[in-house]
């Protein structure tokens, strides 16, 4: 029997590589920001609103990465080597196909994400150059949440950190180079992202690679074609989806309300939501842990496995977010200043730094829930969480910001987070009966 020593330290044996990991997707939008921050205020919103788009693309195709974890976890618990070549293929697979469409309806799309987002007229044409040239590289994109999934639920996240590092590092080098050296400025950004991909997507291919070297197993194309089992991984992939389309949404409309308080709130806001950003990526460390875990024991029908896996990350992932809102509250207008010299950002942005100092304690909940139910890939509650999070976040902005403007978006953010942790928490105990029931 493992002891909870053994399983604290597996936790952080499996969470700490993920959080620096996910803690360079930040840093490199935070040196996006300082790239192009000290030229206005402008360029700062073209960067937030093309990064928002983009974020909203990619994250509703991330069920390629939250699907592959879980799949890829329960067969790493249950010890089939040919079911574990067999998930990467099919989702490469989906992968390819998505990205190719996403290229092919480039123009439809960013035309409709700007007539949604609505920037001004001085932000529009720079948010247009970002994202045209970026979107170019969403086959690589894609191709790369599958790896990253796959690395993740076999628990290999020292590997999952160096594909990280290489992508995000070659990022901020090819922003200094086309942004500022080369002087294409925002447009460079985009192109730097695009090509960054392109990077990521051969070292990881080349880890696959390895990989099934590794498990002394032959590619099993007689499985990756097998359609039953496509079947079932569209199914949770369309729950996944739906829920990730609207938690991106969520924050698509975020961003859309503050463009209609003006650049300067606009930027600011960016700003914040960097912070926002560093917060989510560092807690999804233990959420990562939870998928792997949690989709082990469940492979392997280990219900004592199950319970120490939510329970133990979870107790770690709240301690590091009261950490995140000590940090926030000593540190954050330092972080502003970093981030950006523009004065009247910089102001704004102090206005409202408390609701980034609030965040870690409201947030922390939704995201370990995410990975629990990720890692038993349970796509229906995480579906029907999500829809009923997006209603009552709706139905706070029109009570809230008609009465306090921007702290009213800033709290209709905080009841987003709250509702999705509320809802997914009603679902739990049901998933645990089921889990319980299989051993």
């Amino acid at each position: 029997m493992i002891s909870d020593a053994a399983r604290h330290q597996r936790v952080w044996r499996l969470a700490a590589p993920n959080i620096l990991a996910n803690l360079t997707i930040p840093l490199l939008g935070a040196v996006d920001a300082a790239v192009i921050g000290h030229l206005g205020a402008a360029e700062i919103g073209a960067v937030t609103v093309g990064a928002t788009v983009f974020s909203f693309v990619y994250w509703a195709f991330s069920f390629l990465r939250m699907g592959t974890t879980g799949f890829v976890a329960q067969a790493h618990g249950a010890r089939d080597n040919v079911e574990l070549l067999a998930v990467f293929g099919r989702g490469a697979l989906l992968g390819i196909v998505l990205g190719t469409a996403l290229v092919a309806l480039q123009w439809p799309l960013i035309e409709i994400s700007l007539w949604l987002v609505a920037p001004s007229d001085a932000v529009t044409p720079l948010a247009r150059d970002y994202l045209t040239m970026r979107i170019w590289a969403a086959p690589a994109a894609l191709i790369n949440l599958v790896i990253l999934g796959w690395l993740m639920g076999r628990q290999r996240m020292v590997t999952a950190l160096f594909v990280q590092l290489l992508i995000n590092g070659a990022n901020i080098i090819l922003d200094v180079v086309l942004a500022v050296w080369l002087g294409m400025g925002v447009a460079g950004v985009g192109l730097a992202t695009g090509i960054a991909q392109v990077i990521g997507l051969v070292a990881g291919l080349w880890l696959m690679a390895r990989e099934a070297r590794m498990l002394s197993a032959n590619w099993p194309w007689a499985a990756i074609r097998d359609w039953s089992r496509m079947a079932a991984v569209m199914r949770i992939n369309r729950d996944i989806f739906i829920r990730t389309l609207c938690i991106t949404g969520s924050f698509a409309i975020f961003t859309s309300v503050s463009a209609r308080f003006g650049d300067v709130v606009l930027a600011a806001n960016g700003v914040l939501m960097l912070l926002q950003a560093f917060l989510a990526y560092g807690l999804d460390g233990f959420a990562h842990a939870a998928e792997a875990l949690v989709g082990q024991a469940v492979g392997a029908r280990d219900r004592r496995g199950f319970s120490a896996a939510v329970r133990i990350s979870t107790l770690w992932a709240a301690l590091v977010a009261v950490a995140y809102g000590a940090v926030y509250w000593l540190f954050g207008p330092l972080f502003v200043d970093l981030i950006t010299s523009v004065p009247e950002v910089r102001a704004e942005a102090r206005v409202y730094l408390l609701w980034a100092v609030v965040s870690p304690l409201v947030s922390v909940w939704s995201y370990q829930l995410d990975g629990i139910f990720i890692g038993a890939t349970r796509g229906e509650a995480m579906r029907n969480a999500a829809i009923l999070s997006l209603g009552t976040y709706v139905a706070a902005l029109f009570l809230l910001v008609p009465l306090w403007d921007n702290h009213g978006l800033w709290l209709a953010l905080m009841i987003l987070m709250v509702a999705r942790a509320g809802w997914l928490a009603a679902y739990y105990p049901r998933l645990a009966r089921d889990v319980a029931r299989a051993v």
